[in-house]
């Protein structure tokens, strides 16, 4: 710990030096790694908002993403991708973070707001986050300290992790999910284990990782769960006895995949937790651990309301469905560089004090007779793969632009090995897939 506060305040001192101050967004593109977490952990410390670039992603999306939040520095831990940030003309700040250079622990403070360019508020930015629009580009979701709080400090009276827990950090730091692995582990005294870059693509890593370092914690979206537990073995499930909390988010989570688990792993307890990415991170939950028939969405978390409305905004009474909105101090502050997306979507709250706010999340829901939400489906075009949530409008923006192309249309086709397809209607005569494929 001593190390690691040293690192990041160092790195965040070198920030203010160039000007990064509450509000003040900078990218940070690192592949999973120690280097990673003390970028991001550097920027927050700063007083800045931290926006994930994956470094794999396509150079115009990138520079989109850049553009759109406002980012003026971009912190690389590779040569390469600094200097292909560079030949790409984003005209930014390039800065090398690295772990290896020695670093005196003992004589570094840590950063307040003393050092601080303007005092930290919690309603100051602490990241954007991007998700798939239907326009074809990203939307860019920011955050606040206050509602990254809230999150954290409940899940940390729920769950209790403390000193001696070992929570994995597998989650890609471009999905919101990462944000409690990120943050959770070092407010609690716990150990943070950092899986290797695109290790959670890997089942059988993942469960060697837990085995070796006795993980008690992991996350995982329900379809790589279900994958999880079509490859690891009863026997290799022995090994996994250090696990004490398993939690699912991202997409709906069915009951068998719940009670496999629950057979798999009988000494944890399993969470099934819901959020959108247009508020921190996820705002009810439901111990599922008795693998009940059916999995609820749960009940909201400290301060959030969540009311399910009719096209009216009425309140839908029990069993009947309706869409769900959101309320509290976990909401995010809106989309970045879109003040009429975010009118659209984050709309006064007619039942709650004066100033509030709800985010229509799109989700079809019903009230459940134990007062728990249940997940029924979308009320747009929006789908779920892996976790990722996906406009449909934004693949078919892409394969639009593609020579020869008159008219695109994409779905979502599940087969039972959990293959996923996206279907288009092309111009047969005169278009070659191989090109939709890379504009894809």
């Amino acid at each position: 710990y001593r190390e690691f506060g040293a690192r990041v305040a160092v790195l965040a001192r070198e920030l203010i030096t160039r000007g990064v101050g509450p509000d003040v967004a900078v990218a940070v593109c690192i592949e999973r790694s120690v280097e990673m977490v003390i970028a991001v952990h550097a920027v927050v410390a700063a007083g800045g908002q931290y926006v994930p670039i994956d470094p794999s992603a396509p150079a115009d999306r990138v520079g989109y993403m850049l553009r759109t939040s406002r980012a003026g520095i971009v912190l690389v831990a590779d040569d390469s991708i600094g200097a292909a940030l560079h030949a790409a003309g984003h005209g930014v700040t390039i800065l090398m973070v690295d772990a290896s250079v020695s670093t005196d622990g003992g004589a570094v403070v840590a950063i307040t707001d003393a050092d601080r360019l303007a005092p930290l508020r919690p309603d100051s930015a602490m990241y954007t986050l991007f998700t798939s629009g239907s326009t074809g580009r990203p939307k860019g979701v920011t955050v606040s300290h206050h509602s990254v709080a809230n999150r954290l400090w409940w899940g940390l009276d729920v769950f209790a992790w403390g000193v001696g827990d070992r929570i994995v950090q597998k989650t890609p730091y471009t999905f919101d999910v990462s944000v409690p692995e990120l943050f959770g582990p070092l407010m609690s005294g716990a150990t943070l284990v950092i899986a290797r870059p695109d290790g959670h693509r890997d089942p059988l890593y993942i469960a060697e990782l837990i085995a070796e370092t006795r993980a008690t914690s992991m996350h995982f979206v329900p379809s790589m769960l279900a994958v999880f537990l079509d490859v690891v073995t009863r026997e290799q499930g022995a090994d996994l006895s250090s696990i004490r909390w398993l939690f699912a988010s991202g997409e709906a989570l069915p009951p068998s995949v719940v009670a496999r688990a629950h057979a798999l792993l009988p000494q944890a307890t399993i969470h099934n937790l819901f959020g959108p990415t247009e508020a921190a991170v996820e705002v009810a939950h439901a111990d599922v651990t008795s693998a009940p028939a059916t999995i609820p969405i749960g009940v909201p978390v400290w301060n959030t309301t969540t009311y399910i409305l009719d096209d009216r905004l009425a309140p839908a009474p029990v069993g009947v469905p309706g869409e769900l909105y959101l309320g509290g101090v976990q909401v995010a502050r809106g989309y970045a560089g879109q003040a009429g997306l975010s009118a659209e979507r984050f709309i006064a709250d007619p039942y709650g004090a004066p100033g509030g706010r709800l985010y229509r999340t799109g989700d079809l829901v019903r009230w459940d007779s134990d007062g728990g939400i249940e997940y029924l489906g979308r009320t747009d075009f929006q789908v779920k793969l892996r976790g990722q949530r996906i406009e449909l409008g934004e693949i078919e923006s892409v394969m639009s632009a593609v020579p020869g192309v008159v008219h695109a249309a994409a779905t979502v086709a599940s087969a039972p090995t959990g293959a996923e397809h996206l279907v288009g209607y092309l111009s047969p005569s005169s278009v070659d897939v191989a090109l939709v494929k890379d504009a894809l």
